[in-house]
């Protein structure tokens, strides 16, 4: 029987709370719907929303400060054995890890509203002033492997989200972040299990990928 795949979460979360898309990730080991093993959530935040779930749900935590090296990446990701590294809500930029074994979910349009300082509530507010220029009717929620670069690797999975005439950054990000957590632990699972995968050099090589 082979071993299932073990996988590592980058969640910052805050120094409150966040961390909501790593729970929805623990929970679906548990349910059958991720087959992998967490084994290790690592987090900026010492003490915040993410130590405290990981506490409750008996996730190893590391606490990663700067400065964010390659090597303290490889170091962090080696010291716990694991095969694949899954970003949820990481706002820091990932250097030295394997591309084809490294995941980002990003909550909005890619390339578009992508790159540096786009994340969160800044993706959110950044797409309703493009809706309220008549520039766009749709956001997204994106799931890409990641490069040295910020959003620059191929997306294996993309899903629209409606932008209604009343909507606000935040309705926006509770209906963006609700389809996050319904899809992340589904497309995590495709991934650590070989269903969907790139070289890890040539976007061209990309296999498996749903944009709906």
């Amino acid at each position: 029987m082979n071993a299932r795949p073990k996988l590592i979460v980058f969640a910052s979360g805050g120094a409150e709370g966040g961390g909501s898309g790593f729970e929805k990730l623990v929970l679906a080991t548990k349910n059958g719907e991720l087959k992998a093993d967490i084994v290790a959530v690592v987090s900026n935040h010492e003490n915040g929303g993410v130590r405290e779930k990981a506490d409750r749900l008996g996730i190893l935590f590391i606490y990663f400060a700067a400065p964010y090296t390659a090597e303290e990446y490889r170091r962090i990701v080696s010291s716990v054995g694991a095969n694949f590294v899954a970003l949820s809500g990481w706002i820091k930029l990932v250097r030295g890890l394997d591309p084809r074994t490294t995941f980002n979910i990003h909550p909005g349009p890619l390339p578009r509203f992508g790159g540096k300082g786009m994340h969160g509530e800044h993706v959110h507010q950044a797409v309703i002033e493009a809706y309220k220029r008549g520039e766009v009717t749709h956001s997204a929620i994106n799931m890409h492997f990641v490069t040295e670069e910020y959003d620059k690797g191929p997306t294996f999975f993309s899903l629209p989200i409606e932008i209604l005439p009343d909507d606000t950054a935040e309705t926006l990000f509770k209906r963006a972040n609700a389809m996050e957590h319904k899809w992340q632990p589904i497309m995590t699972s495709k991934v650590v299990n070989g269903e969907i995968g790139w070289d890890g050099k040539d976007p061209s090589s990309l296999f498996g990928a749903d944009i709906r």
